[in-house]
């Protein structure tokens, strides 16, 4: 079971919500923009509380949450999720942008790295 405590730094909480993988990337990712307190930008000391709304952009998707519990430590997926709760608006973005990218595939997206000689012919025909 998750630990609760009354005060969490922002960084601490995206990594015990599973928003980022390690501490450090969360870390790096409100130093840069990527996490918005109440669309404002913060640092990773900032205290979180209960009720605060965050944007989040972890590379993958944009997720907008409101903070329900605060917890300093990593645990299972299932509880991770009961420290946030998504929005509406959130949850409509994020299955427009899925649907989008069913139908509209990303040529380059299947492409690990630099693009070989192969793959640039690829790329070439399909924009042709």
């Amino acid at each position: 079971m998750s630990k609760t405590v009354e005060t969490v730094r922002i960084d601490k909480w995206l990594w015990a919500a599973r928003f980022f993988k390690t501490r450090t990337l969360a870390g790096d990712a409100v130093d840069n923009g990527k996490v918005k307190l109440s669309d404002e930008r913060v640092k990773p000391a900032r205290n979180l509380k209960t009720g605060d709304i965050l944007a989040i952009d972890n590379g993958a998707s944009v997720w907008e949450v409101e903070v329900l519990l605060l917890s300093d430590t990593r645990s299972a997926a299932a509880i991770a999720q009961t420290l946030y709760r998504e929005t509406e608006q959130s949850v409509a973005k994020r299955g427009v942008v899925a649907e989008d990218r069913k139908f509209f595939k990303e040529p380059t997206m299947a492409i690990k790295g630099r693009p070989t000689k192969r793959d640039r012919r690829l790329l070439d025909k399909t924009q042709s």
